[in-house]
């Protein structure tokens, strides 16, 4: 257990961010799931509506420094492709 103030601040951020983190983590995935599913179900527009969504969750998470700038156009870039298969495959 933190025995100075400063610790004992520093042990509370820490609770406060992992929470924040996670929230951030699991919306990540979820948005990147639903993609995802549209995709492997063929559906064009919900790939499409769902695609939209995440670009802009993820872009929005490097503003607030959760993501780095990279990280976040890989991500948007794989999602991208695998939505394009689908609309070059109608």
């Amino acid at each position: 257990m933190a025995n100075h103030k400063s610790a004992e601040k520093r042990a509370r951020q820490t609770i406060v961010r992992t929470e924040r983190n996670r929230f951030y983590r699991t919306r990540m995935k979820n948005l990147t799931k639903a993609v995802h599913a549209a995709v492997a179900a063929g559906d064009l527009e919900a790939a499409q509506n769902a695609f939209k969504a995440a670009n802009k969750s993820l872009h929005s998470y490097v503003n607030k420094g959760f993501l780095k700038k990279n990280s976040a156009a890989r991500k948007v870039s794989r999602l991208s492709k695998s939505v394009s298969t689908l609309s070059a495959a109608n």
